[in-house]
């Protein structure tokens, strides 16, 4: 680094002084000098947009001295550093210019090795704050990206380098969630592309937001789909209370969406979200250029499948039972054993539901239901259609009842 050196100083023989003394260090290139007369002669030379990276300045000097300079550069010019000259004994003028930033002070009459160990330490100290903001932009350019997948928390760890983030790919145990909004590509057709800016920038905006409340991270966004993962990359022993704590958040606050929506005219579809938990291999599989932490592996594709399978059940939060087994009180409703698209054994689901809406006396008439279905009790197709004249809006009565009317029976559904 080249030393750009600003010295202020009214004396007229300095100048020459100076650089006979440190003609060697103006020759390699180590140090450079620029001379001003007094404080308003040194903002000139400042405001000419040179090249300065301290300025060494003498206190008394006519016009504007080195203290109402100091104060020019701490209000204006701070990352500039800067050396204060004094008469030997200036105590007062001493702490007035060490208040108002100066970096050092040197006595009169100048000591020129004095000096040159000065700016050198000068020097180190203005390399190591540079390094120091490269730092901090290269970590607020990180913390700005990385917050587009992470929850502040995370991104502030994977920023921070704590070595408590390891985002190579690894095998995992981890709760997988989808979401999905019904009917939105036909919607996409029909909107006004600023509308439909404004419309899918509100609901990611919402959903992720949503997702990072409960420290989840998002792998992934397709269009109006979202994938994301508890338990990655840091591990969460709670991570299906954290997934199924999300879903409903998200379920809730995308309805509300819908209504909102639906007064502007616009028929948004329901969110379907589904779930899943178990082992997945999870890294940043973005190759050299890319940055994608991602998840991959049964546990995934399953819960994209549950997430699917929202559709011809009529359910909105669709959840495995890997998952609803871990969660303490998990609120919700047998829906059956599920035979996925691409699977052949079957995996047993449930609808997941909010304190809000778990009708106790409801939900035990589908329970019934469901339990004489499972029993293979021709009796199940008169308790669903009982369960729908109670709750005429439970679609995944309807569901089971129409089954029924077709001559299925019991609880095994194939999902295509």
């Amino acid at each position: 680094m080249t030393a750009s050196i600003l010295l202020v100083d009214d004396e007229p023989d300095l100048e020459v002084l100076v650089l006979q003394k440190f003609r060697r260090q103006i020759l390699s290139g180590s140090m450079s000098f620029v001379f001003a007369r007094d404080g308003i002669e040194a903002l000139a030379v400042l405001a000419e947009g040179n090249h300065i990276d301290m300025v060494v300045s003498d206190i008394n000097m006519p016009r504007m001295d080195g203290l109402s300079l100091l104060q020019e550069l701490q209000e204006n010019h701070n990352q500039l550093a800067a050396i204060i000259v004094s008469a030997y004994g200036d105590i007062a003028n001493i702490r007035t210019a060490m208040n108002r930033g100066a970096f050092d002070f040197l006595m009169k009459p100048i000591d020129f090795a004095d000096l040159e160990l000065t700016i050198a330490k000068t020097v180190r100290h203005l390399e190591a704050l540079r390094e120091a903001r490269r730092k901090q932009s290269v970590a607020e350019h990180a913390r700005a990206f990385l917050s587009r997948y992470f929850s502040p928390n995370l991104a502030e760890l994977l920023v921070g380098g704590s070595g408590a983030l390891d985002l190579t790919g690894k095998r995992r145990e981890v709760a997988s969630l989808f979401t999905d909004i019904a009917g939105f590509t036909a919607l996409v057709e029909t909107l006004d592309p600023s509308l439909l800016t404004e419309l899918l920038n509100e609901y990611l905006t919402g959903m992720t937001d949503i997702v990072f409340a409960h420290e989840g991270t998002v792998a992934k966004i397709a269009g109006d789909s979202i994938h994301v993962l508890f338990g990655a990359p840091v591990e969460q022993p709670d991570h299906c209370e954290r997934a199924i704590g999300c879903a409903l958040s998200l379920d809730a606050w995308a309805q509300s969406s819908r209504g909102g929506w639906a007064k502007r005219g616009i028929a948004l579809g329901p969110t379907r979200i589904g779930v899943h938990a178990g082992l997945a291999i999870v890294g940043n599989f973005g190759g050299a250029r890319y940055f994608e932490y991602s998840a991959y592996g049964d546990t995934i594709n399953i819960a994209a499948r549950l997430e699917a399978a929202n559709k011809p059940l009529g359910t909105r939060i669709c959840v495995s039972a890997d998952v609803a087994a871990r969660v303490t009180k998990f609120r919700g409703r047998p829906v059956g054993d599920l035979v996925l698209r691409g699977r052949t054994e079957p995996l047993r689901a449930f609808e997941a539901l909010s304190t809000d809406n778990y009708d106790e006396v409801k939900i035990n008439g589908y329970l019934r239901a469901f339990t004489m279905l499972e029993r293979n009790d021709p009796e199940a197709m008169g308790a669903f259609a009982a369960q729908l004249s109670a709750r005429a809006d439970d679609p995944l009565a309807s569901f089971h009842l129409k089954r029924l009317l077709n001559g299925d029976r019991g609880t095994l559904i194939q999902i295509n």
